[in-house]
Protein backbone atom coordinates (compact mmCIF):
# COMPACT_ATOMS: atom_id res chain seq x y z
CA UNK A 1 0.00 0.00 0.00
CA UNK A 2 1.45 3.11 -1.11
CA UNK A 3 1.96 5.96 1.92
CA UNK A 4 -1.41 7.54 3.19
CA UNK A 5 -2.59 10.74 2.56
CA UNK A 6 -2.87 12.71 5.74
CA UNK A 7 -2.94 16.07 4.64
CA UNK A 8 -5.69 18.64 5.98
CA UNK A 9 -7.05 21.65 5.42
CA UNK A 10 -8.55 24.16 8.21
CA UNK A 11 -9.77 27.75 7.35
CA UNK A 12 -7.71 27.76 4.26
CA UNK A 13 -4.50 26.29 6.38
CA UNK A 14 -3.04 23.39 4.47
CA UNK A 15 -1.60 21.25 6.78
CA UNK A 16 0.49 17.80 6.36
CA UNK A 17 -1.15 15.98 9.02
CA UNK A 18 -3.44 16.24 11.30
CA UNK A 19 -1.40 16.76 15.03
CA UNK A 20 -0.47 20.19 16.44
CA UNK A 21 0.29 21.41 19.97
CA UNK A 22 -1.97 23.10 22.03
CA UNK A 23 -1.79 26.57 22.70
CA UNK A 24 0.38 26.81 25.85
CA UNK A 25 2.06 23.56 26.01
CA UNK A 26 4.32 24.18 23.43
CA UNK A 27 5.71 27.61 24.32
CA UNK A 28 7.26 28.99 21.04
CA UNK A 29 8.69 25.91 19.29
CA UNK A 30 12.12 26.21 20.39
CA UNK A 31 11.47 24.59 23.82
CA UNK A 32 10.94 21.46 21.85
CA UNK A 33 13.64 21.31 18.72
CA UNK A 34 15.82 19.44 20.81
CA UNK A 35 12.96 16.57 20.74
CA UNK A 36 11.23 16.50 17.03
CA UNK A 37 11.94 18.26 14.30
CA UNK A 38 8.90 21.23 14.01
CA UNK A 39 8.39 20.13 10.07
CA UNK A 40 6.96 17.23 11.10
CA UNK A 41 4.15 18.62 12.76
CA UNK A 42 0.44 19.82 10.82
CA UNK A 43 0.96 23.35 12.64
CA UNK A 44 2.59 24.85 15.10
CA UNK A 45 0.41 26.64 17.60
CA UNK A 46 2.25 28.77 20.44
CA UNK A 47 1.03 30.34 23.78
CA UNK A 48 -1.09 33.15 24.39
CA UNK A 49 0.24 36.05 23.13
CA UNK A 50 -1.30 39.45 24.95
CA UNK A 51 -0.38 43.11 23.21
CA UNK A 52 2.04 44.19 26.52
CA UNK A 53 4.33 41.67 28.18
CA UNK A 54 1.56 39.72 31.01
CA UNK A 55 3.69 38.71 33.98
CA UNK A 56 1.26 35.94 34.74
CA UNK A 57 -0.29 34.54 37.76
CA UNK A 58 1.15 33.93 41.32
CA UNK A 59 2.71 30.82 42.10
CA UNK A 60 2.59 27.93 42.85
CA UNK A 61 0.78 27.68 39.01
CA UNK A 62 1.00 24.02 38.32
CA UNK A 63 0.18 20.97 40.41
CA UNK A 64 -0.34 17.10 39.91
CA UNK A 65 -4.06 15.87 40.19
CA UNK A 66 -4.89 12.10 39.70
CA UNK A 67 -5.27 11.16 35.96
CA UNK A 68 -4.40 14.94 35.06
CA UNK A 69 -2.67 18.77 36.47
CA UNK A 70 -4.12 21.76 37.16
CA UNK A 71 -2.16 25.22 36.15
CA UNK A 72 -3.01 28.33 36.01
CA UNK A 73 -0.02 30.34 34.02
CA UNK A 74 -2.03 33.71 33.18
CA UNK A 75 -1.04 33.97 29.45
CA UNK A 76 2.59 34.89 30.96
CA UNK A 77 4.63 36.24 27.50
CA UNK A 78 6.66 38.64 26.73
CA UNK A 79 3.95 40.55 24.55
CA UNK A 80 3.51 41.11 20.87
CA UNK A 81 6.46 43.14 20.10
CA UNK A 82 9.06 40.58 21.50
CA UNK A 83 6.69 37.68 19.83
CA UNK A 84 7.14 39.49 16.42
CA UNK A 85 10.60 40.80 16.05
CA UNK A 86 12.39 37.75 18.50
CA UNK A 87 9.97 34.25 18.38
CA UNK A 88 9.08 34.92 14.84
CA UNK A 89 12.28 34.92 13.10
CA UNK A 90 12.73 31.45 14.24
CA UNK A 91 9.52 29.99 13.53
CA UNK A 92 9.38 31.45 9.77
CA UNK A 93 12.44 28.86 9.27
CA UNK A 94 10.22 26.23 9.27
CA UNK A 95 8.00 25.04 6.74
CA UNK A 96 5.33 24.67 8.95
CA UNK A 97 1.86 26.75 9.15
CA UNK A 98 2.02 29.29 12.19
CA UNK A 99 -1.25 29.79 14.59
CA UNK A 100 -0.69 32.50 17.67
CA UNK A 101 -3.49 32.04 19.60
CA UNK A 102 -4.24 35.81 21.03
CA UNK A 103 -5.55 37.21 24.10
CA UNK A 104 -6.85 40.06 25.87
CA UNK A 105 -8.72 41.83 28.51
CA UNK A 106 -11.28 43.77 26.35
CA UNK A 107 -12.73 43.80 23.08
CA UNK A 108 -10.59 46.68 22.11
CA UNK A 109 -7.15 44.98 22.85
CA UNK A 110 -8.43 41.75 20.63
CA UNK A 111 -9.37 44.14 17.86
CA UNK A 112 -5.64 45.61 18.20
CA UNK A 113 -3.90 43.01 18.44
CA UNK A 114 -5.53 40.76 15.64
CA UNK A 115 -4.82 43.96 13.21
CA UNK A 116 -0.87 44.33 14.28
CA UNK A 117 -0.52 40.48 13.70
CA UNK A 118 -2.28 40.55 10.70
CA UNK A 119 0.98 42.86 9.15
CA UNK A 120 3.50 40.52 10.15
CA UNK A 121 4.55 37.74 7.55
CA UNK A 122 4.76 34.43 8.37
CA UNK A 123 1.42 33.51 10.45
CA UNK A 124 -1.02 31.29 9.03
CA UNK A 125 -3.90 31.82 11.35
CA UNK A 126 -5.31 33.19 15.01
CA UNK A 127 -6.60 31.39 17.64
CA UNK A 128 -8.92 33.42 19.77
CA UNK A 129 -8.23 32.41 23.34
CA UNK A 130 -11.85 34.00 25.09
CA UNK A 131 -11.49 30.26 26.94
CA UNK A 132 -8.79 30.55 29.54
CA UNK A 133 -10.22 30.28 33.10
CA UNK A 134 -7.29 31.54 35.04
CA UNK A 135 -7.10 35.31 34.53
CA UNK A 136 -9.40 37.02 35.98
CA UNK A 137 -10.12 39.93 33.76
CA UNK A 138 -11.96 38.85 30.36
CA UNK A 139 -10.71 35.14 29.29
CA UNK A 140 -14.40 33.50 31.51
CA UNK A 141 -16.61 36.35 30.96
CA UNK A 142 -15.66 36.01 26.98
CA UNK A 143 -16.00 32.45 26.74
CA UNK A 144 -19.11 31.70 28.81
CA UNK A 145 -21.20 34.42 27.48
CA UNK A 146 -22.70 33.88 23.38
CA UNK A 147 -23.20 37.81 23.00
CA UNK A 148 -20.03 38.56 24.62
CA UNK A 149 -18.05 36.00 22.55
CA UNK A 150 -20.04 37.19 19.66
CA UNK A 151 -18.83 40.40 19.94
CA UNK A 152 -15.26 40.05 20.27
CA UNK A 153 -15.15 37.39 17.46
CA UNK A 154 -16.89 39.76 15.49
CA UNK A 155 -14.77 42.67 16.32
CA UNK A 156 -11.57 40.57 15.14
CA UNK A 157 -13.13 38.94 12.52
CA UNK A 158 -13.19 42.33 10.96
CA UNK A 159 -9.57 43.31 12.31
CA UNK A 160 -7.77 40.61 10.37
CA UNK A 161 -8.33 38.68 6.93
CA UNK A 162 -6.19 35.53 8.76
CA UNK A 163 -8.35 32.63 9.33
CA UNK A 164 -9.85 32.58 12.55
CA UNK A 165 -10.51 29.66 15.10
CA UNK A 166 -12.35 30.50 18.04
CA UNK A 167 -11.02 28.20 21.27
CA UNK A 168 -14.09 27.37 23.27
CA UNK A 169 -14.22 26.61 27.22
CA UNK A 170 -15.82 23.55 28.40
CA UNK A 171 -17.36 25.68 31.55
CA UNK A 172 -20.94 26.43 29.93
CA UNK A 173 -24.04 24.68 30.18
CA UNK A 174 -23.90 23.58 26.40
CA UNK A 175 -21.38 24.54 24.28
CA UNK A 176 -22.93 23.77 20.82
CA UNK A 177 -24.45 27.05 21.88
CA UNK A 178 -21.08 28.97 21.92
CA UNK A 179 -20.30 27.11 19.17
CA UNK A 180 -23.13 28.31 16.86
CA UNK A 181 -22.34 32.14 18.14
CA UNK A 182 -18.62 31.72 17.33
CA UNK A 183 -19.64 30.61 14.05
CA UNK A 184 -22.10 33.02 13.15
CA UNK A 185 -19.64 35.73 14.13
CA UNK A 186 -17.23 34.65 12.41
CA UNK A 187 -14.99 31.73 13.16
CA UNK A 188 -13.44 30.18 10.27
CA UNK A 189 -12.86 27.15 12.68
CA UNK A 190 -13.49 25.96 16.01
CA UNK A 191 -11.17 24.39 18.72
CA UNK A 192 -12.09 22.75 22.08
CA UNK A 193 -11.39 21.87 24.39
CA UNK A 194 -9.39 24.52 26.91
CA UNK A 195 -8.79 23.54 30.71
CA UNK A 196 -12.14 22.92 33.17
CA UNK A 197 -11.95 25.17 35.96
CA UNK A 198 -11.19 23.47 39.14
CA UNK A 199 -9.33 23.52 42.43
CA UNK A 200 -6.71 21.57 44.50
CA UNK A 201 -6.92 21.65 48.36
CA UNK A 202 -3.60 20.88 50.67
CA UNK A 203 -5.22 19.36 53.38
CA UNK A 204 -2.15 20.15 55.71
CA UNK A 205 -2.20 24.00 55.48
CA UNK A 206 -6.18 24.13 54.57
CA UNK A 207 -5.34 26.51 51.40
CA UNK A 208 -5.68 26.05 48.11
CA UNK A 209 -2.02 24.38 46.14
CA UNK A 210 -2.73 26.62 43.62
CA UNK A 211 -1.72 30.45 44.08
CA UNK A 212 -4.02 31.59 42.02
CA UNK A 213 -7.06 29.49 43.84
CA UNK A 214 -8.35 27.69 40.92
CA UNK A 215 -6.78 26.21 37.81
CA UNK A 216 -7.52 25.05 34.69
CA UNK A 217 -7.93 21.07 34.85
CA UNK A 218 -6.47 18.98 31.63
CA UNK A 219 -5.26 15.71 31.16
CA UNK A 220 -6.73 12.12 30.48
CA UNK A 221 -9.73 13.10 33.17
CA UNK A 222 -10.85 15.23 30.82
CA UNK A 223 -10.48 13.09 27.65
CA UNK A 224 -14.12 11.39 27.73
CA UNK A 225 -16.05 14.66 28.12
CA UNK A 226 -13.63 16.38 25.85
CA UNK A 227 -14.56 13.80 22.77
CA UNK A 228 -18.06 14.14 23.57
CA UNK A 229 -18.00 17.57 23.41
CA UNK A 230 -15.99 17.71 20.21
CA UNK A 231 -18.74 15.03 18.60
CA UNK A 232 -21.45 17.44 19.71
CA UNK A 233 -19.93 20.68 17.67
CA UNK A 234 -19.02 18.84 14.79
CA UNK A 235 -22.27 17.96 14.35
CA UNK A 236 -23.61 21.23 15.37
CA UNK A 237 -21.31 23.72 13.13
CA UNK A 238 -20.50 23.64 9.24
CA UNK A 239 -16.60 24.88 9.91
CA UNK A 240 -13.78 22.76 10.28
CA UNK A 241 -13.06 21.54 14.53
CA UNK A 242 -10.05 20.62 16.17
CA UNK A 243 -10.21 18.73 19.03
CA UNK A 244 -7.96 18.65 22.35
CA UNK A 245 -8.36 17.45 25.89
CA UNK A 246 -6.20 14.64 27.49
CA UNK A 247 -4.77 13.03 24.00
CA UNK A 248 -1.51 11.21 25.07
CA UNK A 249 -1.36 8.64 22.30
CA UNK A 250 -2.18 7.72 18.75
CA UNK A 251 -4.97 6.23 19.97
CA UNK A 252 -6.55 9.19 21.69
CA UNK A 253 -6.18 11.49 18.27
CA UNK A 254 -7.92 8.73 16.36
CA UNK A 255 -10.78 8.97 18.65
CA UNK A 256 -10.93 12.78 18.11
CA UNK A 257 -10.83 12.15 14.54
CA UNK A 258 -13.74 9.53 14.74
CA UNK A 259 -16.06 11.80 16.52
CA UNK A 260 -15.43 14.74 13.80
CA UNK A 261 -12.45 16.45 14.33
CA UNK A 262 -10.27 17.41 10.95
CA UNK A 263 -7.68 17.85 13.54
CA UNK A 264 -6.33 17.27 16.81
CA UNK A 265 -4.20 19.44 19.45
CA UNK A 266 -1.73 17.75 22.44
CA UNK A 267 -1.49 19.64 25.52
CA UNK A 268 -0.31 17.84 28.59
CA UNK A 269 0.74 15.07 26.48
CA UNK A 270 3.79 16.91 25.64
CA UNK A 271 4.93 17.36 28.93
CA UNK A 272 4.44 13.66 29.63
CA UNK A 273 6.72 12.80 26.82
CA UNK A 274 8.18 15.37 24.87
CA UNK A 275 8.04 13.32 21.54
CA UNK A 276 4.73 12.25 21.49
CA UNK A 277 3.26 14.60 18.91
CA UNK A 278 5.78 12.96 16.07
CA UNK A 279 4.42 9.32 17.94
CA UNK A 280 0.46 10.13 17.78
CA UNK A 281 1.73 11.28 13.46
CA UNK A 282 3.06 7.81 12.96
CA UNK A 283 0.60 5.96 14.87
CA UNK A 284 -2.39 7.54 13.19
CA UNK A 285 -0.39 6.46 9.98
CA UNK A 286 -0.14 3.17 11.15
CA UNK A 287 -3.47 2.80 11.82
CA UNK A 288 -4.51 3.76 8.27
CA UNK A 289 -2.49 1.24 6.65
CA UNK A 290 -3.58 -1.35 9.06
CA UNK A 291 -7.00 -0.51 7.68
CA UNK A 292 -6.74 -0.01 4.78
CA UNK A 293 -7.66 3.51 4.56
CA UNK A 294 -5.39 5.67 1.91
CA UNK A 295 -6.81 9.44 3.26
CA UNK A 296 -7.49 10.60 6.63
CA UNK A 297 -10.45 11.89 5.82
CA UNK A 298 -11.90 8.24 5.51
CA UNK A 299 -11.24 8.65 9.28
CA UNK A 300 -12.41 11.87 9.83
CA UNK A 301 -16.28 11.99 11.02
CA UNK A 302 -16.12 8.14 10.89
CA UNK A 303 -17.67 7.24 14.05
CA UNK A 304 -20.60 4.31 13.62
CA UNK A 305 -23.30 4.76 15.88
CA UNK A 306 -25.70 1.94 15.43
Amino acid sequence: MNKPNMSVEIAGIKMKNPVMPASGCFGFGEEYTPYMDLNELGAIVVKSVTMNETAGNPGPRVCETPGGMLNAIGWQNPGADVFIHEKMPFLRQFNTPIIVNLAGKTVKEYAELAARLDEVQGISGIELNISCPNVNEGGVAFGTDPKLAAEVIGAVRSSTKLPLIVKLSPNVTDITVMARAAEEAGADAISLINTFTAIAIDIKTRKPIIGNFTGGLSGPAIKPVALYMTYRVANAVSVPVIGMGGILRAEDAIEFLLAGATAVAVGMGTFVNPTAMPEIIKGIEDYMIENKFDDVHQIIGGLICK
